[in-house]
């Protein structure tokens, strides 16, 4: 199998398939990359361990901070004790939610992840932003600052008059 064929069943696989954590595996959250295809997670315990990527995975998948995933433990590890058994999306996350096997640990707050002016918009967007949040961007403009804003430009364009 080329390289091209195996990323393409690889990507549709994590992208399609729906599944649901067996007795043994867990919901985790990925709290960076450690090099060497390890990275840190937490899980709903508020246990911090390394878990590895599988080789089908490798350069074909990438995960990132805040990212969901799906581990099943392995016995033979000391310092890294689970191996990756699928990626969360989206779609998958809200699946799992639906089926009542979401942890009560990873549900966000709508108070802290959503602005007020968002409150309105269904649950589809707030799922979205739970997911993880650029710290680099603002997440809810102040009415006062806009109003300002729109005070400066007409006071603006009425120098030029």
């Amino acid at each position: 199998m080329s390289k091209a064929t195996k990323r393409k069943h690889v990507t549709k696989e994590v992208l399609d398939d729906y599944v649901l954590p067996e007795n043994n595996q867990k919901i985790v959250k990925i709290l960076g990359g450690k090099g060497n295809n390890l990275h840190e997670i937490a899980t709903s315990q508020g246990e911090k361990y390394l878990v590895s990527m599988p080789t089908k995975f490798r350069k074909n998948v990438w995960i990132k901070r805040g990212d969901f995933v799906l581990i099943q433990p392995i016995e033979e590890g000391e310092k890294v004790k689970a191996e990756i058994f699928a990626i969360l999306y989206g779609e998958q996350i809200k699946y799992i939610q639906s089926q009542g096997k979401w942890p009560q640990e990873f549900v966000p707050l709508a108070s802290t992840e959503v602005c007020a002016a968002d409150n309105s918009s269904s649950d589809d967007s707030s799922l979205g932003n739970s997911l993880f949040v650029n710290t680099n961007r603002p997440q809810c403009l102040d009415e006062s600052s806009d109003s300002s804003e729109n005070e400066m430009s007409d006071s603006g364009t009425n120098k030029n008059d």
